[in-house]
């Protein structure tokens, strides 16, 4: 492992902590004390609980956006990521949100129902659907009188104009659940290529609208793919966590649905050029190829050719005849072998030897033994060159015994 520096061993356990995503982005309840606010514009103070401590610091950027002035003794609920203040080796609470803990049972309600939804597989990315790169329309859920539609319409103005369709909806109070569920509903009738829902930024309650659970399931259950765009950038709901893409304001959503104008121009330019090269090249290779096939099908090297293919033909051939003269060789004297052997046990073989076959005349069986004959019966000798006829005067068996005719049927 070697051995670190102090400020190695500080920086390693920064990455360490800094890349976990558990630490990324975490909610801390807690009291505030020590607070000081320097003149730069940034705030240190402690969070305390009965049991433990931790450091924050929160920079004057966020603290411009806080809705409400910290101070001692005041319960708070934090949002921020976990840091070290390489420095001194101080772990320490980056804060990037700050709120009045007075709402505790919504954020329990929202954790619960978090967590439910996502044990049922709502926040997978397998089931996000991609955003068209250049939608013809898009389609806008809020408030028709707020804030966030004219950032909407602004935005997609200036980016890219596109047909806007508003399916207006209650953002906040009684009822605006269901109303943002028919809006949605509307859109997945309408043939719109992308949807925005959103609103601008507000308390947990004016956002709760946002958290409840029809709502949720309404964004999963949408057939176009939904962008949400609830509140600042600090603030997440149930419906960012389903919906496809989140982001983190109104007019971040419309630079999302569309692409930037000038971006596309320079993209089709890029395009263009690049078209214009690769025809280049086609047509300088096709000439190369061109002028070489030219060269090759020069009289000269034409007949060059033609005098290399017909020498390759004779050498062809005379492989080819001595190769078919080498198998009828081969099979001449297979066949020769096989001649000699079937001579071997022909029975002509045996008459030339001096033997012969005695046939009946009547029908030209074949006589083995002399109860095969009769007296005066007329018999067919084959023997190598002939047949000799002659007819039976006698029979006498193998010890030279005569035998008559009637003898020898009885």
């Amino acid at each position: 492992m070697g051995i670190y520096t102090v400020s190695q061993l500080n920086e390693y356990i920064k990455q360490v902590l800094t890349n976990d995503p558990q630490l990324g982005q975490v909610w801390v309840r807690g009291e505030i004390s020590n607070l000081t606010k320097h003149s730069s514009g940034h705030y240190y103070f402690t969070l305390k609980d009965k049991g433990a401590q931790i450091s924050c610091v929160s920079f004057r950027m966020t603290n411009r956006t806080l809705k409400f002035e910290p101070e001692v003794s005041m319960k708070v609920l934090v949002f921020g990521t976990v840091d070290v203040y390489t420095v001194r080796g101080q772990y320490q609470l980056r804060v990037l949100d700050m709120r009045p803990d007075g709402i505790g049972e919504l954020y329990k309600a929202y954790e619960q129902l978090r967590n439910r939804l996502q044990e049922e597989g709502l926040f997978e990315v397998v089931h996000k659907k991609r955003i068209p790169r250049y939608p013809s329309k898009v389609g806008v859920v809020t408030s028709p009188t707020g804030a966030a539609i004219h950032d909407i319409l602004h935005v997609l103005k200036r980016r890219f104009p596109v047909d806007v369709l508003l399916s207006p909806a209650l953002v906040q109070g009684e009822n605006s659940a269901e109303s943002i569920v028919r809006a949605i509903e509307q859109l997945n009738e309408m043939d719109v290529d992308v949807m925005i829902v959103g609103r601008g930024g507000g308390s947990l309650e004016d956002l709760w609208s946002f958290n409840e659970e029809v709502v949720a399931r309404a964004i999963f259950d949408s057939k176009v793919p939904v962008i949400s765009a609830v509140g600042h950038e600090t603030d997440y709901t149930i419906a960012d966590f389903v919906a496809d893409v989140r982001a983190p304001t109104p007019s971040a959503a419309a630079e999302i649905a569309v692409p930037e104008r000038s971006d596309l121009k320079k993209h089709v330019l890029s395009l263009s050029a690049r078209m214009e090269q690769a025809a280049i090249h086609i047509l300088s290779d096709n000439r190369r190829q061109l002028e070489h096939l030219s060269s090759r099908i020069e009289p000269e090297r034409f007949a060059e050719i033609i005098r290399r293919d017909m020498q390759r033909v004779d050498e062809l051939s005379s492989r080819m005849e001595f190769g078919l003269r080498k198998v009828i060789d081969s099979k001449a004297s297979s066949l020769s072998g096989l001649a000699g052997r079937l001579n071997a046990v022909s029975p002509l073989n045996t008459l030339e030897r001096g033997y012969s076959i005695t046939l009946r005349s009547i029908d030209h069986s074949v006589v083995r033994s002399i109860d095969d004959v009769d007296t005066d019966e007329s018999l067919d000798i084959r023997i190598m060159d002939g047949t000799v006829e002659c007819r039976v005067t006698g029979v006498r068996t193998e010890d030279g015994n005569i035998v008559d005719s009637g003898e020898k049927r009885s």
